[in-house]
């Protein structure tokens, strides 16, 4: 282990500070800032790279700022959750950003023609979806509930989170108590978060039948907390609500499209529900779907942007490849119909596989305008890839057209870079526009938006 004297020059996805020696050997320094000089403990080498933790900033960043989180830092037993409390807010976006170009470029060889001003909300009590590790941890004589400690399979003692809601926040003590109470507290291993705009729900994996005791103990605890306990003794596919819960629906309000969104606690919905308000909104106004056109939504969920574009295009096709996500979804939008306050276009829903997707399957879901592409981390290769060699073969298309536009929402900006570098350079698009999206603040997660355009 060596003591070094480094001038830190950026921060990579991993919110670690990046230096270069003189002969060009990059150094990773977790907690270090770009434009920081710093001393570090280097303890691990490799041929073109090291890594180290950081001992004392001799320099400070002026963009460095006292963590928000009692639990936040590099020390053992400080909570995994976030990794940029030390970096201030609008400095994290500006690294999301960066970040994304640089994957961009250096991955896909692309860059973009105009960057989106980024989108950012509250740093604080944003996170409605969350899953809590529990442990009964016998040395201590008490009972954890969180996320995990920093690189460890620990849970971290948290006592606090300021990144939760309020009164999720002030719930997380509480919880502990209500599991060191029950029976059942060795057999519980976690506990899922699920927030909408007016209920909250929270999911218990439960490895044994719950007694008769716990269960009462449970419906105490809801009835005093105004939450609701749904159970899973198995897999997502077990988790039913508890007998004797208030039974209203779990949803969030697209207010600027008039549709609401039901969910199960179990199903995907955004964790930041500010930020996917604006980010719903960004994305159909760069989508600019027209009454006239037909829009394909890939990945489509449960119709967080199916629904809202049905409200202006003339034609929308959801595809997902969960049978249930699509059930789901056509539920949703049946339940919208039902409302006298907004009109949708015709809209259907298929399930698919769109990690196997194939220029065969893409040409029978038939001509879109428009698509809007919201993957998950794996990213849209397969479509990419349909899409590319449709473009290098025109004699597999039979009358199908590609689409003109293109709005891709990432979370992931790897393979946001590898889908790009297909689009763009192999089937004939233009990256018009990319913008990171701050989904996630004070973590390394980056979420962003492309738009590619079809040359005229």
């Amino acid at each position: 282990m060596t003591d070094n004297l480094l001038q830190i020059e950026s921060m990579d996805l991993e919110a670690q500070g990046v230096a270069h020696r003189a002969d060009g050997k990059v150094v990773f320094v977790e907690g270090a800032l770009p434009f920081e000089a710093v001393r570090a403990n280097i303890h691990r080498k490799k041929n073109n790279w090291e890594m180290g933790s950081l001992l004392e900033v001799v320099h400070e960043s002026s963009q460095r700022v006292r963590p928000g989180c009692p639990h936040f830092g590099l020390h053992a037993g400080a909570c995994g959750g976030c990794k940029m409390q030390h970096l201030e807010a609008n400095a994290q976006v500006a690294v999301k950003q960066r970040a994304m170009e640089d994957n961009l470029w250096h991955l896909g060889k692309v860059k973009p023609e105009n960057i989106l001003r980024p989108i950012y909300g509250p740093t604080w009590g944003y996170r409605y979806r969350a899953r809590f590790s529990v442990r009964d941890v016998l040395k201590k004589g008490t009972v954890l509930v969180g996320f995990h400690e920093r690189k460890s399979r620990y849970v971290a003692d948290m006592q606090t989170c300021p990144v939760l809601p309020p009164h999720i926040n002030a719930l997380l003590m509480p919880l502990r108590a209500l599991i060191e109470s029950l029976e059942a507290r060795a057999t519980c291993p976690q506990i899922e978060l699920a927030c909408g705009d007016h209920v909250t729900a929270l999911v218990l994996r439960h490895l044994e039948p719950l007694s008769g005791g716990d269960v009462d103990l449970l419906k105490l605890f809801a009835t005093k907390h105004h939450v609701q306990w749904w159970l899973q003794s198995k897999g997502p596919d077990t988790v039913t609500l508890l007998e004797g819960q208030s039974q209203e629906q779990l949803a969030y309000e697209l207010p600027e499209f008039g549709v609401t969104m039901p969910f199960k606690p179990t199903d995907f919905t955004q964790v930041n529900p500010h930020i996917n308000r604006v980010l719903v909104t960004r994305a159909l106004r760069l989508l600019g779907a027209e009454a006239h056109e037909r829009v394909i939504d890939w990945f489509c969920g449960l119709g967080n942007f199916t629904l809202p574009i049905a409200t202006t295009a003339g034609q929308v096709l959801g595809i997902e490849g969960s049978e249930a996500l699509v059930a789901r979804a056509r539920d949703n939008l049946t339940w919208n119909q039902s409302q006298p306050k907004t009109a949708f276009a015709p809209t259907q829903f298929a399930a698919r596989n769109l990690f196997d997707m194939t220029p065969e399957l893409l040409v029978a879901d038939g001509t879109a305008d428009k698509w809007l592409v919201d993957p998950p981390r794996e990213g849209a290769f397969a479509l990419a890839q349909a899409l590319a060699t449709l473009n290098q073969q025109p004699e597999l298309r039979q009358g199908w057209n590609p689409p003109k536009r293109i709005v891709y929402v990432s979370c992931n900006p790897a393979t946001l870079a590898r889908d790009a570098g297909l689009l763009v350079n192999a089937a004939g698009y233009t990256c018009s526009a990319a913008g990171a999206v701050n989904m996630f603040p004070h973590t390394a997660h980056v979420e962003s938006m492309a738009v590619f355009d079809l040359p005229t």
